[in-house]
């Protein structure tokens, strides 16, 4: 070493020397030491509460930025007080700190949060769903086990990490690394949901400038590091900390000139939301579109789903269906295909407070608190009364923009929960001059998915004609569906385009003008978008406020959306007792070709059956009829049935060509799949109308293996095992022709009549000769024709 190097080993004796001499420092001397060297504690301290801050911003309350105070103050003690252990010791110390600061902050927090299980089971549910239950939280986030566990960790392993880097090797500038990295994390999680941190983010910094520019412990009196030196020794020194700062200076300079532009371009941009990288909680069919559930729910009505207790002021007559129960929600379906209605929500993990949205302008709100209880209702989507605000006793996730609830682990017999809702109830006497909202806000729910049958379009401008404002065409549409439908609960699931054709003008013999509450609020939907309505269909129950809900109390309803009213509920179901009008009696649509499924091909009109043939008079023989007339009478009867069998030949292969050549590619796998159904009820397997294409399927498939079972030789030919499965392609082919009508292409026609042709060749072949002998010529498929043209 050189002597340079081994005057400034000297320096801690030659001060322990002059302490010495001067009898050791005063007590004044000692308490500038002291705040000296409590700058840095202190500044690390304050950086780390401030990332709390920031993170607050986008959580309900305090409680989180109190704990990671909480964190920041623990950790950087615990470092200083551990200052003279071991460097290898201080990490188990903090971490048992740690753990006990971790259990207290949740044990708090689900207390505050009502959560229920011990704080064993707290503890690890928050551990595994921490982060994706912080990133997928709503804002803003309660503050609960599983969204303070990482911050408060977070923040204590960021304090723990500068105050070792800071104390223990003397490095403040690196020191206050980890706590900068935990507020550059912050303002990343909340991200665009909280207006910008600029206060927060220039105390940062000042925080830190003053840490650094103070003098700590380690500095002399005065300030000067080179005080006590040899002069040759001090010179050296001051020359090298001169040169490092006009460096660092150097450095600072250019990366403001470098990157002051950038950081400047970015101060208007919006930030970039992490939330939008983590998938949230996803729901199943039935929770997608629960309206199909009607039906089922109408065919077993004393089925028990809740058990509901209400507390707060009575129902408003805006809020009740037409018996004046209260409505409670289930789901809001927004987004509708021509096929499905669904929810198409986005949900969030959410705290027992709820975002709050400002209501409608002209409208008055009312507290209702419900208590529920889950009996036999299943899946995941929550029932209550609109609009949620605060929901105790279950973990849910919530879509603002429809008001949905769903628990993310589905519903369990025996779940209580209780629910606090904001109730808006429209002002009466404005309904019928406000106007409707339009433009991309509202391009949701005014959309009309293409595929709309002409009739519901000449309808909903019939009534749109005669009533101009938005509140009359509404309740024209109401009144409409009041007076001519009926509602019945055996009525078959279904509110695509075709089903609510058949619904609104299909024969009422033949099962159309009747339907469950899902196609009344179906049809209002669509008929209210068709007049410039924007609508929404609402599935839910009504309850008289105390006691079970059962399955009988499901039903659908919708609603239209006011300039400032909100959403205001219709009731198109028809009054008890009502005896429905024909439909022809106000709409007369324009004559059009049967449903897809139910196409006929043109064919050849049968002719009138020949009159029996008297026999000549004449008179009146002695010894009976004569040989030459009971020949002629015998030869005459045989023509007469050898023309009509040749005739009805005739007519079943022109009907059979009609079917599978005539028409657009639509009507011909129509008429393929026709031939199939009429091949199965000359089997004696006919199939009723009510079954889906694919259940047919499955019955053909079925029919052709029995009958070859019953076949003496129980061979089976090349051909049938190369056509048995292609019924199926048929039944997708009419599926495609029903819901998604003009798609169907000449190729795939082609197909239907090749499967049609193959199918009713190997079912007819598997028939006993008697019978193939007959199958030509049965007239049933013929009458069936005409009476599906009548």
């Amino acid at each position: 070493m050189g002597r340079g190097a081994a005057v400034v080993t000297g320096i801690a004796p030659q001060r322990e020397a002059q302490n010495a001499t001067a009898g050791g420092p005063s007590a004044a001397g000692r308490a500038v030491r002291a705040l000296r060297a409590a700058v840095v504690p202190l500044t690390l301290i304050v950086l780390v509460a401030l990332a709390g801050v920031a993170l607050g911003r986008v959580y309900a309350g305090d409680l989180l930025t109190r704990l990671v105070i909480g964190a920041a103050v623990g950790s950087v003690l615990v470092s200083v007080a551990a200052r003279r252990l071991p460097s290898w010791l201080v990490a188990p110390v903090s971490m048992a700190a740690l753990a006990g600061w971790t259990l207290w902050s949740l044990r708090l927090a689900a207390a505050r949060a009502d959560l229920p299980g011990s704080l064993l089971e707290v503890s690890a549910d928050a551990a595994r769903n921490g982060i994706p239950r912080l990133l997928t939280a709503m804002i803003p986030v309660e503050p609960t086990p599983d969204t303070v566990l990482v911050p408060v960790v977070a923040a204590w392993l960021a304090g723990l990490a500068g105050a070792e880097v800071a104390l223990r090797t003397g490095r403040v500038l690196l020191g206050y690394l980890p706590a900068a990295g935990l507020y550059a994390a912050a303002l990343y999680v909340v991200g665009p949901n909280a207006e910008p941190a600029i206060g927060a983010t220039v105390a940062f910094v000042a925080v830190a400038a003053v840490g650094l520019a103070a003098p700590t412990g380690s500095s002399p009196a005065g300030g000067d590091p080179a005080a006590g030196l040899a002069p040759g020794v001090r010179a050296a020194v001051r020359l090298r900390l001169a040169v490092s700062a006009a460096v660092g200076v150097v450095l600072v300079i250019g990366l403001v000139a470098l990157l002051g532009p950038v950081v400047a371009g970015q101060v208007d941009g919006r930030p970039v939301d992490p939330r939008r990288y983590v998938e949230p909680p996803q729901v199943e069919t039935l929770d997608e579109n629960p309206l199909i559930r009607i039906s089922g729910w109408a065919l077993h009505p004393e089925q028990k789903l809740l058990d509901v207790s209400t507390e707060g002021v009575a129902a408003p007559v805006e809020d009740t269906d037409a018996a004046g129960r209260v409505r409670i929600r289930l789901a809001v379906l927004s987004d509708y295909d021509g096929i499905t209605w669904r929810v198409g929500a986005t949900y969030r993990n959410a705290g027992r407070i709820l975002p709050a949205t400002a209501p409608a302008r002209d409208s008055t709100v009312e507290t209702v608190r419900q208590q529920i209880t889950v009996a036999e209702l299943t899946g995941r989507l929550l029932p209550a009364v609109a609009t949620p605000r605060e929901v105790s006793g279950a973990r849910v996730a919530y879509d603002p923009a429809t008001g949905t609830l769903i628990r993310p682990e589905g519903l369990t017999p025996g779940l209580r929960y209780e629910v606090t809702s904001v109730r808006e109830r429209p002002t009466n006497n404005l309904l019928a001059t406000a106007n409707v909202p339009a433009g991309e806000e509202v391009a949701r729910v005014l959309r009309v998915a293409d595929g709309v049958p002409d009739p519901m379009r000449r309808l909903a401008t019939q009534l749109a004609e005669e009533n101009g404002a938005p509140y009359a065409r509404a309740a024209a549409i109401e009144q409409f569906l009041g007076e001519h439908y009926r509602v019945v609960a055996d009525a078959p699931s279904g509110h695509a385009y075709p089903n609510l054709a058949f619904f609104l003008f299909g024969p009422r013999n033949g099962g159309g003008q009747r339907g469950t509450s899902e196609q009344f609020a179906a049809a209002f939907a669509v008929l209210g978008r068709l007049s410039g309505l924007p609508t929404r269909v609402v599935v839910g129950f009504s309850s008289g406020g105390q006691g079970p809900v059962r399955a009988g109390d499901a039903y659908a309803w919708p609603e239209v959306l006011f300039d400032g009213l909100g959403w205001v509920a219709f009731d198109p179901l028809p009054r008890p007792e009502s005896e429905p009008r024909p439909v022809e009696e106000d709409f007369r649509p324009t004559p059009e070709d049967p449903p897809p499924s139910e196409v006929p091909a043109p064919t050849a009109e049968p002719t009138a059956s020949p009159e029996p043939v008297a026999a000549p008079d004449g008179p009146p023989a002695r010894d009976g009829v004569s040989t030459p007339v009971l020949v002629a009478g015998g030869s005459g009867s045989l023509l007469v049935v050898g023309a009509l069998l040749l005739t009805l030949l005739a007519m079943r292969r022109s009907l059979t060509r009609g079917r599978l050549v005539r028409g657009d590619p639509g009507q011909r796998i129509a008429g393929a799949w026709r031939e199939v159904t009429d091949a199965l009820r000359l089997a004696g397997r006919p199939v009723g109308d009510d079954l889906a294409a694919t259940e047919v399927a499955g019955r053909a498939r079925q029919a052709l293996t029995d009958a070859r079972d019953r076949r003496a030789d129980g061979s089976r030919s090349g051909a049938e095992a190369v056509h048995d499965p292609a019924v199926d392609e048929l039944a997708t082919l009419l599926n495609q022709v029903g819901f998604a009508p003009g798609t169907a292409t000449a190729d795939q026609a082609d197909r239907a009549a090749e499967v049609a042709t193959a199918y009713v060749t190997t079912l007819r072949a598997a028939r006993p000769w008697w019978r193939r002998l007959l199958w030509s010529v049965h007239p049933d498929p013929l009458r069936r024709a005409r009476r599906l043209r009548r």
